[in-house]
């Protein structure tokens, strides 16, 4: 994937502080300079390979703001991401305050932190109070808390960073995870040999989660993490930061994937909402756009459908009209959604620009059995689904033929998705017995460990379109008993 180190435009309301430094023996008074001025410093010292403390002393030296507003600002951090930051890391702690993007402000212009957030400011950034410019107040910290920090050490190693894993259950492991990844993901010498070795292991597991179960997909997923963090954990220049959080929103956003077609609807949401996060911290315009339309199925499946809507047209802006691949799979999420509600003109002018960016971007090709690819069939799959919500039966039964010819015989479980709604559309055509036969073949066909819930869930989608006679007969019920089995039984 082409990597890209410009970073997301953010709107800032322009204030002004009064810098207050020591310079010949006595105090000058200076206007600090817009965030826009650090984010320029912070561009140039990426390509430069600054590390991030080299990148905060430029900045509080040209810009005039305080030291530890320069390690936010080094990091190209708002507010509200590093005090989202700092209460993730102060989690475990009795004494750790909780903090918002106001405080976290009063800190850094007029506010001495009381002993305990010094600490975590120390951990956080991984900075000497010296380096955050708080050196007068290094015998108020805690040794226990902080020796580390005052060290200049980092407080985390990568065992530390590896102990969530070694929670009891997988639930527990999900959960830890996240919350790890959360609290490392604003930190940041790794060789590009090791980058280029991590980016062949995350994309073979890309292609692997084609066609492997949720559950064992989940196990390896947490392993690149742990290994993503324990190289994000330690102290690195920008322009590696950005590649690692790449990879971390990539890593995530299948994460967040799998735990919905298992029906971890909450923690599904979590890691979608880390996704979207390293994306925005990498810059990568095209994987933040991806992340968003791939975050859009969770609601469309479990609902609200709206906000299907929402994060499929934010997608789509973000590609800013550029015909893609990812442009092309948002504008198809956006468009199977609407239909989903109703809105046939809005669906079938999203479907018309999605099939336009499609044809024009070229996708598909080597991408094909890549999770993050969006080949033919699986745009026939999201027309499939557009067609179907319409009632346009005739021309789903088409799309889903054509779709169903190009799938591998490794595969997922796509081709039961085109089969369900396949079975919906005879429902629709008031072929109840049809349509409950082939679900029932559908889901029968499908590997245990493949039968999810959103599988089910499907399924049972056929029953309730089912006109309201049908949905008591014979057909209905087979279908509802083989439902019901547990799958050692089918």
């Amino acid at each position: 994937m082409k990597k890209s180190l410009v970073f997301t435009h953010r709107r800032w309301t322009a204030t002004t502080l009064l810098g207050i430094e020591l310079a010949s023996g006595g105090l000058m008074e200076r206007t600090s300079h817009r965030p826009s001025c650090a984010k320029r410093l912070r561009m140039e010292a990426i390509h430069r390979g600054d590390s991030f403390n080299e990148i905060a002393q430029t900045i509080h030296d040209h810009c005039a703001v305080s030291l530890l507003r320069a390690q936010r600002l080094a990091r190209g951090l708002t507010l509200k991401i590093a005090a989202g930051g700092l209460n993730s890391l102060g989690a475990a702690r009795g004494d750790a305050p909780r903090v918002d993007g106001d405080q976290l402000g009063h800190w850094e212009t007029d506010r001495q932190p009381r002993p305990a957030t010094l600490a975590l400011l120390c951990e956080f950034y991984e900075c000497t109070l010296q380096e955050l410019g708080f050196g007068s107040a290094a015998a108020a910290v805690s040794p226990s808390s902080s020796a580390l920090s005052l060290a200049g050490q980092s407080p985390s190693s990568p065992a530390a960073l590896r102990e969530p894993f070694a929670a009891d259950s997988l639930e527990q492991q999900v959960d830890a995870a996240r919350r790890s990844v959360d609290r490392t993901l604003a930190v940041g010498t790794v060789s590009a040999n090791q980058l280029d070795l991590l980016d062949e292991q995350v994309l073979w597991t890309r292609e692997q989660y084609v066609y492997t179960p949720p559950a064992p997909m989940i196990k390896a997923l947490l392993r690149h993490l742990s290994e993503v963090e324990d190289l994000a954990g330690h102290r690195q220049p920008a322009a590696v930061q950005v590649r690692l959080s790449e990879l971390t929103a990539m890593l995530s956003t299948l994460m967040a994937d799998a735990l919905m077609k298992l029906g971890h609807l909450t923690r599904s949401q979590s890691w979608y909402a880390t996704a979207r996060n390293a994306a925005d911290d990498s810059g990568n315009t095209e994987l933040r756009a991806r992340v968003r339309a791939q975050a859009a199925m969770l609601p469309f499946y479990y609902g609200p459908l709206e906000a299907a809507v929402s994060l499929s047209r934010e997608a789509r802006i973000i590609c800013r009209g550029r015909p893609s691949a990812t442009a092309a799979f948002a504008s198809a999420a956006e468009a199977r959604a609407l239909a989903k509600l109703g809105d046939a003109v809005g669906a079938e002018a999203a479907l018309r620009y999605a099939a336009a960016a499609f044809e024009q971007s070229g996708a598909g090709g080597p991408a094909d059995n890549d999770a993050f690819g969006f080949p033919e069939r699986r745009f026939r799959l999201y027309e499939s689904g557009t067609l179907t919500a319409l009632g346009w039966t005739g021309q789903a039964r088409r799309v889903q033929e054509a779709a169903l010819r190009l799938y591998p015989t490794k595969t997922g479980i796509d081709p039961a998705l085109l089969n369900f709604e396949a079975a919906l559309c005879l429902a629709r055509d008031r072929n109840p017995t049809e349509a409950c036969q082939l679900a029932s073949a559908t889901f029968l066909r499908i590997t245990p460990k493949h039968r999810t819930p959103i599988v089910e869930k499907r399924a049972r989608e056929v029953i309730r379109s089912l006109p309201p006679g049908a949905q008591t007969g014979r057909a209905a019920r087979e279908l509802r008993e083989i439902l019901a089995l547990p799958p050692g039984q089918m």
